[in-house]
């Protein structure tokens, strides 16, 4: 097992190399390792002490958040990727690079209140450099960390600001602004880079990223596999639906597709190939799970912390609308993995390899108190900051329990360190996020874009959907998840909600959804490809394969849109057990067109009857329900009818 197990995690540390840009940091620092210590420890402790004994003014907050990030990214990550294998420390460019990063951004704090002065009587010239030097380094730490796409996005909407009034297109076109108003707009004002997602992230998002982190070190994970493997792997297809209800359960505390993809998937996809299953659909449930942990409550992804914040509804809404969708995305994988295991024969795994249930609770129970802490401390009405401290604390006592997961000091030391890298990535994608979100603030460009797509789809609802799907899967394929619904959520939704009376919560849900789903749809869909390098499967195959499976990601927010009752709206008994229902019989029946196997094998014209069956089921509808229930169930009749037929007679 010694030699396997690390073969295993050096793949899975190769591929969080070549498609995880968060895992492209230095391991040899030299003698500033003790600076990014230092520098980590002490931001996550400044989060825990601000949860605890009070807020700085926002503007305040974000400054420490971004400045001493901005600082650790410069020092852990190198200009090009790959260089972290080659460079013996941090080179001096990049020291000063990270110095001057968290003096340009701690400028915002030490000069607080000549700078809000200056809103009134016009920013200096020393004021413009710092600005512009600001934005470069939030824009060159974000490539680092994220990638270019974001980058070339945040760019071309700065250029848009600037030069808008050169743009012939009305729709676009805009009176402009100077280079100097719009730098020192997005640098020291609230609707840029320091405005609402960044404001989250240091409020919320980092806290729960920590929490994280403390769930991990308690094993929580593996007793998650455990669980799952207990409770499904004797099933059908037992080891890709272990492999989804361990996704499932693991995205409650991640917020990563790739590196729940990696971290499940080396486990998981292993056992699914050795049970039967082709590496590319290995690969693709495991990328298709690991990407909707960030719908699935308690935690999510960060961008429902901004999306708290935009609808301005408590968190507690936000879990309430997420659950039902979230259940009904995971049941759809869970389908898929069941039609293809009948397809191919496969039975579930033998009792005797199976973990008891019983004993894992016996034993490894107490590995749940944090998560009830946390939702618990939420459900009773406390913020989801001081949800998110009473669960560190909680995950803190539970490492005591162990000796393997026990901290001593330098443990202790190490674990907060990591608090603070794994929060890096986000806190450098939510800072260009808000100068994107902060152009269309400025130019009136979400109103125009709302114009745009109202003149495409001419009126119609499923037009505008369409559309808007589109454009947050393209956006979704170079914008990390948070980022791209920032983007969405400032352009495409209020366009939903003014324009054709989709409901706030659903629009918004919409949007996050198919952000989401841009992980797992070719051509750029880096979950699955991350799959594909650990099952040694065909990358765009396996992201073709990951779509069917997940095909319900791509149904259930038409279904929340038009029937909203499956995000908490005029909630009902009968009305949301119809909805679940029929959401249900529609994703068995698009699943099973898209695998081929209902009851029995697909004939080409069943799988079309099954898929728009399916289909159907979308419009909440009398006249569609019955027309989709009546064709999946006519299929049904006639696999079944064919079945009995073909089955040999029993022996007397």
């Amino acid at each position: 097992m010694g030699s396997r197990g690390k073969g295993q995690e050096m793949d899975a540390r190769e591929v969080l190399e070549k498609y995880d840009r968060e895992s492209h940091m230095r391991t040899n620092l030299g003698r500033w390792a003790w600076i990014v210590t230092f520098l980590g420890v002490g931001l996550t402790v400044f989060h825990l002490y601000t949860a605890y004994f009070g807020m700085l003014p926002s503007q305040k907050q974000g400054a420490v958040h971004l400045g001493t990030a901005l600082g650790i990214i410069f020092l852990l990550f190198p200009a090009k990727a790959g260089l972290q294998k080659t460079q013996s420390s941090v080179p001096w460019y990049d020291v000063i690079l990270a110095f001057t990063a968290m003096y340009v951004t701690y400028h915002k704090i030490i000069f607080f209140d000549s700078i809000l002065q200056s809103r009134i009587s016009g920013y200096s010239t020393p004021d413009v450099i710092i600005s512009v030097a600001g934005i470069l380094l939030v824009l060159e730490a974000t490539r680092r960390t994220v990638g270019l796409p974001i980058v070339i996005v945040a760019s071309v909407m700065i250029a848009y600001a600037v030069f808008g009034n050169y743009i012939p297109t009305q729709i676009l076109s805009h009176a402009g602004f100077s280079f100097e108003r719009t730098t020192t707009n997005l640098w020291y004002r609230e609707s840029g880079v320091f405005g609402t997602p960044i404001q989250i992230s240091a409020k919320f998002i980092f806290l729960f990223l920590f929490f994280g982190v403390m769930l991990v070190h308690t094993k929580i994970g593996q007793f998650f596999n455990d669980v799952a493997y207990s409770v499904t792997g004797r099933f059908t297809g037992g080891t890709a639906k272990a492999a989804v209800t361990a996704s499932a359960l693991q995205g409650m505390i991640s917020g990563s597709s790739v590196g729940n993809t990696v971290a499940s998937g080396s486990f998981t996809i292993p056992m699914m190939k050795k049970s039967g299953f082709k590496p590319e659909f290995a690969a693709a449930t495991e990328a298709s799970a690991s990407t909707g942990g960030q719908i699935m409550p308690p935690l999510m992804g960060a961008a429902a912390f901004i999306m708290m914040e935009y609808l301005g509804v408590p968190y507690t809404d936000i879990m309430a609308a997420a659950v039902i969708p979230a259940i009904l995305y995971f049941a759809g994988i869970f389908i898929g993995t069941h039609y293809e295991a009948k397809r191919l024969g496969i039975s579930g795994m033998p009792k005797e390899q199976l973990p008891i249930f019983k004993q894992l609770l016996m034993k490894n129970g107490y590995m749940l108190i944090p998560l009830v802490v946390i939702i618990g401390t939420i459900l009773v009405g406390f913020t989801p900051q001081r949800a998110a401290l009473y669960g560190i604390l909680s995950a803190f006592l539970v490492s005591l329990v162990r000796k393997d997961t026990r901290m001593s000091l330098r443990g202790t030391i190490r674990v907060l360190e990591e608090g603070a890298r794994v929060a890096l990535p986000v806190i450098a994608a939510v800072a260009t996020a808000g100068i994107i979100a902060g152009v269309v603030s400025m130019t009136g460009l979400g109103s125009k874009f709302a114009a745009g797509i109202i003149a495409l789809a001419n009126g119609y609802l499923l037009l505008a959907l369409i559309f808007t799907m589109i454009a947050c899967i393209v956006l979704g394929m170079g914008l990390p998840t948070t980022a791209n619904y920032v983007v969405t959520a400032t352009i495409a939704a209020p366009a939903l909600i003014n324009d054709f009376g989709v409901v706030p919560i659903a629009a918004h849900m919409f949007v996050f959804y198919f952000g989401i789903v841009a992980d797992i749809t070719p051509p750029v869909c880096l979950a699955a490809y991350a799959g594909a390098g650990i099952a040694r499967a065909n990358p765009f195959k396996t992201g073709v394969t990951a779509v069917k499976l997940a095909i319900a990601a791509f149904i259930i927010p038409y279904i929340f849109i038009y029937n909203p009752i499956l995000v908490g709206v005029d909630i009902t008994v009968m009305g949301i057990t119809i909805a679940i229902l029929t959401a249900l019989i529609g994703m068995a029946g698009v699943s099973s067109g898209l695998i081929g196997y209902f009851v029995s094998p697909s004939s080409w014209w069943e799988r079309l009857l099954l898929i728009v069956g399916g289909l159907c089921l979308i419009d909440p509808a009398m006249v569609t329900n019955l027309i989709g229930i009546t064709m999946i169930a006519g299929i049904w009749a006639i696999q079944r009818k064919r079945e009995s037929e073909n089955r040999p007679p029993r022996l007397a």
